[in-house]
């Protein structure tokens, strides 16, 4: 039996992401199932430094 895993990202994000790294129009027609491993990876390296950048901003006086 499958596990649906409860999603961290928006789905806002993860399509802001996927135009911001050029893979949106794999999106849309085929959706997330046809991107590549590599371009995931890529998606979760970029929101995670945006996380860290706004965590940085959060903490300065």
């Amino acid at each position: 039996m499958g596990r649906r895993r409860r999603s961290i990202m928006s789905e806002q994000l993860k399509y802001e992401l996927a135009k911001d790294l050029g893979f949106y129009d794999t999106v849309q027609q085929e959706g997330w199932g046809g991107i590549k491993a590599k371009d995931a990876g890529n998606m979760v390296k970029r929101a995670i430094q945006l996380a860290e950048q706004a965590a940085s901003k959060s903490q300065q006086p």
